[in-house]
């Protein structure tokens, strides 16, 4: 606690000298060291208070997560969630392995399994028609415990054409404070942003709002084909001041509202590190503040930049709360995959509120554990009750659910609780050949009501020689089990990753082929 008190001195100091507001910019990262923890988040020091300089600062926050563990299908057989389609898990992740930290440096609370495997595409269903997304089943050999079956979900949006999506009224919400000084900040949300107005058209309005110690209106309801002055306005941004976060967010809506579309996108796209210091500046604060805004229809996308002071839970919190999506932006490529290959599924919500219950059948599973999702598990009652809010899928968007089952003949134990007024012994189940039921309840862009869709998956989806999907998947999973020291990795390895992965032609995608790279990576700094 005292090393605590003296790092927090040092840091108010280093804040006065350097006059950047909200801490400055900062590096030395690849050296950070295990986390200290800090309420509900973890802060990271590089090095010893008395060691540091000005640059080896920092502060990253990311919420605490714990591992589902198993569940007894007898006491519990309905698992409930929210859909994710965030990404900023994975280049995050990336970033950290790119710049030479260790197994044992990576944060546990950084690794959302749920955003490394939506990070990437699969060879799912389309959807049928008249029905917001295809839906796909499968269900494996676990690789990391013999005893186990891995079942597979997979959702799929159809793709668009950028050009023939509903109008656009964007809100650029930018981050101009004195932490956005670093090259890896505002010189690169700048780049980014000045490629997403060149996809824009016409029908599209745009409007750009900076914050620091206060917040300006820089553009108004422009054109969207006026590029020029937008780019020229973006490109003369400078970094300077504290973070008032909350007052920028209201200006933000209070735009969006004015120029808002009836059936259109309206959206804000929020840019920055989340290292807010000014006004409402808490999770819960922000969390309150962003539920109050998204009735207004505005939809919300939050862009992290940066290193050394990124605020990985507020971010994350603002997106979740906000109807839209979270990335992490570490270069330009991941940029352009964000803000121009991927633009419909960032900008154009297809299905809201979209919630998955699965129920297992005990004739078939005994016990089963979700794999990541932590932060979106919902109660039981939540699935049918509309006004809990849930996740939101764009077009092209994907979704990928993973489950260890346990099926009935396993040897694996599964603790069950005892029930005084029920029979656990006599609710066997269904000998019908589904082994588990999903549910997906979801509500159209501009609808209060939701509508159910139901899907069995029988004896039948399981399979001892599964796609190359399944093979990914369960990869990129057994990675994050290894990355957080899962109590659950089981049998996990560096080399039964790569093994999975042979099974897959990464070559023919950049981004898998990427993650090979980035596994190897780690495995030598491993050794």
């Amino acid at each position: 606690m005292e090393k605590k008190k003296v790092c927090v001195l040092l840091s108010m100091i280093m804040t006065l000298v350097s006059l950047s507001g909200c801490g400055g910019s900062y590096g030395g990262m690849e050296n950070a060291a295990p986390p200290m923890v800090q309420e509900d988040f973890y802060t990271y020091s590089v090095s010893a208070a008395e060691e540091m300089e000005p640059h080896d600062w920092n502060t990253e926050e990311y919420s605490a997560l714990e591992d589902m563990g198993f569940q007894s299908v007898a006491n519990a057989p309905l698992s409930t969630f929210s859909a994710d389609v965030d990404t900023a898990s994975y280049s995050n992740i990336r970033r950290m392995i790119e710049s030479g930290y260790s197994m044992d440096t990576i944060p546990d609370g950084a690794v959302r399994i749920e955003e490394m495997l939506n990070y990437f595409s699969y060879d799912y269903q389309l959807p049928k028609q008249n029905e917001p997304f295809g839906v796909t089943t499968v269900i494996g050999d676990c690789p990391w415990n013999e005893d186990a079956k891995l079942l597979q979900i997979g959702l799929k949006t159809q793709e668009i054409d950028f050009s023939e999506a509903p109008d656009s009224n964007l809100v650029f919400l930018l981050d101009v404070s004195g932490s956005m000084r670093a090259d890896n900040k505002l010189p690169l949300l700048q780049e980014s942003f000045s490629m997403l107005v060149e996809e824009l058209g016409e029908k599209d309005t745009v409007s750009i709002v900076t914050y620091a110690g206060s917040t300006q209106v820089i553009l108004q309801g422009e054109r969207g084909d006026n590029k020029a002055d937008i780019i020229e306005a973006i490109n003369a941004l400078e970094a300077r001041g504290s973070t008032n976060g909350a007052g920028g967010i209201e200006a933000a809506y209070a735009l969006a509202e004015q120029y808002f579309i009836e059936g259109g996108n309206n959206r804000v796209i929020l840019a920055t590190d989340g290292d807010l210091n000014v006004g409402a500046s808490s999770e819960s604060a922000l969390r309150r503040l962003i539920t109050q805004k998204k009735k207004s229809g505005v939809y919300l996308s939050v862009l992290g930049f940066g290193t050394g002071n990124i605020k990985d839970n507020k971010m994350e919190t603002l997106a979740d709360c906000g109807n839209g999506n979270y990335a992490y932006i570490d270069s330009i490529g991941e940029a352009k995959k964000v803000l121009v290959e991927q633009m419909g599924a960032t900008l154009v919500t297809v299905a809201k509120d979209v919630k998955l219950q699965v129920e297992f059948n005990p004739a078939y599973v005994k016990g089963y554990r979700m794999i990541g999702y932590e932060n979106r598990i919902l109660a039981t009652e939540d699935f049918d009750d509309d006004r809990k809010d849930a996740g939101e899928i764009g077009a092209g968007h994907m979704v990928t659910a993973l489950y260890e089952i346990i099926p009935v003949d396993s040897r694996q134990e599964i603790p069950e609780t005892v029930l005084k007024y029920q029979d656990n012994k006599n609710d066997t189940g269904v000998r019908n050949g589904e082994w588990l039921n999903l549910k997906i309840r979801y509500k159209e862009p501009d609808a209060d009501e939701s509508l159910l869709r139901e899907y069995p998956v029988t004896e039948e989806d399981y399979t001892g020689g599964p796609s190359e999907d399944f093979y990914f998947a369960a990869a990129v999973a057994e990675f994050g089990l290894m990355l957080r020291d899962s109590e659950y990795k089981g049998t996990a390895s560096f080399e039964n990753v790569l093994d999975l992965l042979k099974k897959v032609d990464t070559d023919a995608d950049e981004y898998k082929d990427e993650f090979v790279y980035l596994v190897k990576k780690l495995q030598k700094a491993t050794l």
